[in-house]
């Protein structure tokens, strides 16, 4: 009775054990893959209201590295680079913060804003932009006059969907956006519940 006793707790125990083993390595497995491959980010702020609001949970990948127009990033909006006369790259001291925007050109693609029409044309066609909350009329003076600029290689034009209320390529404060800088691009929103699903 005691050896039937005993080889029932032995078996208990090795369920026990191979149950904390799976634990511990699913815990290890998840933590890698949100240091390495995957970011939960709290969006803060209005600037890319209607796709994404204020207190929004959403998903972004880390694992990215050519960023194509129409991708929303995650941003390090610690310089601002923008462009001298001769169109030589100048470097500022940027918002020094994380930001969300949406990639509009790439480098050697030509931007150009008519900000009496609010229209804004990339290769010198105008984008159809049905994501945008309001026209482009505001010029927050980083490359006033020097309309159309051509992204430098290895940095990106973004832009805000609300574009009233965004601090974005367009200010003296941002510029262009290095490739390096951008931490991810976000594909997914877990909450509200509401809105569950993938962005774009």
């Amino acid at each position: 009775m005691k050896n039937k006793t005993k080889k029932h707790d032995d078996k208990l125990l090795n369920e026990l054990l191979t149950l904390l083993e799976t634990a511990i390595i699913t815990l290890f497995v998840i933590m890698l893959i949100f240091t390495y491959v995957l970011k939960i980010v709290i969006v803060d702020g209005e600037s890319m209201q209607n796709t994404l609001f204020q207190d929004d949970a959403i998903v972004v990948s880390l694992l990215y590295s050519e960023p194509e127009a129409g991708d929303i990033v995650i941003i390090n909006a610690d310089d601002a680079v923008l462009l001298n006369s001769d169109n030589t790259l100048r470097y500022e001291v940027g918002l020094c913060k994380k930001i969300v925007k949406r990639v509009i050109a790439t480098g050697g693609q030509t931007v150009d804003i008519d900000f009496e029409k609010g229209a804004v044309f990339v290769d010198g066609v105008m984008l159809e932009e049905s994501y945008v909350t309001g026209l482009t009329h505001l010029d927050e003076g980083a490359f006033t006059d020097q309309y159309p600029v051509t992204v430098p290689e290895g940095y990106v034009f973004v832009m805000g969907d609300n574009r009233a209320y965004s601090k974005d390529s367009r200010s003296l404060e941002i510029g262009f956006i290095a490739v390096d800088s951008i931490v991810g691009r976000v594909f997914f929103r877990l909450s509200p519940i509401s809105e569950f699903g993938f962005v774009d």
